[in-house]
């Protein structure tokens, strides 16, 4: 099973507060005021990054393992589920143009189901992800 969940380093800054870094993914840079903080803005820092990713037609780096002092951090779950429909598309070889006729769509709602800051709904992603012989998987965890 595809995941999306990367290992974060919190380093103290001189400043006070915290900068993280993700060894997987060397362009996510953030910090916050403290390690509550840090952790949210990650959040949002590696939604831009996974949203440069598929922009820019990359593949997304294999998760490393957790090492005892970092964190692990997903981007939002509609990031995710975005992400898993991209990394599908891109595994079965299949273009957006290709993908609408298969659900039935203008081409430009298959661009919104990859797009992270439009809103898509989840059963829709699921669906088109099911297209691709996936299946589309939510998990919990702490927060």
């Amino acid at each position: 099973m595809k995941r999306f969940q990367y290992p974060v380093l919190l380093t103290p800054a001189e400043e006070g507060g915290y900068v993280v870094t993700c060894r997987d993914m060397p362009q996510l840079v953030t910090q916050g005021e403290n390690d509550q903080d840090a952790l949210v803005q990650t959040v949002d820092a590696m939604d831009e990054v996974f949203a440069t990713y598929m922009v820019n037609g990359m593949d997304f780096p294999e998760p490393s393992r957790k090492k005892h002092h970092e964190y692990l951090v997903s981007p939002p779950a509609e990031t995710v589920a975005k992400a898993a429909l991209y990394v599908a598309m891109r595994e079965a070889g299949i273009s957006k143009i290709q993908l609408a006729k298969q659900l039935g769509v203008d081409e430009k709602e298959v661009r919104r189901l990859l797009d992270p800051h439009y809103g898509s709904k989840l059963p829709r992603i699921a669906e088109a992800v099911q297209l691709l012989g996936k299946r589309l998987v939510i998990g919990l965890e702490p927060a």
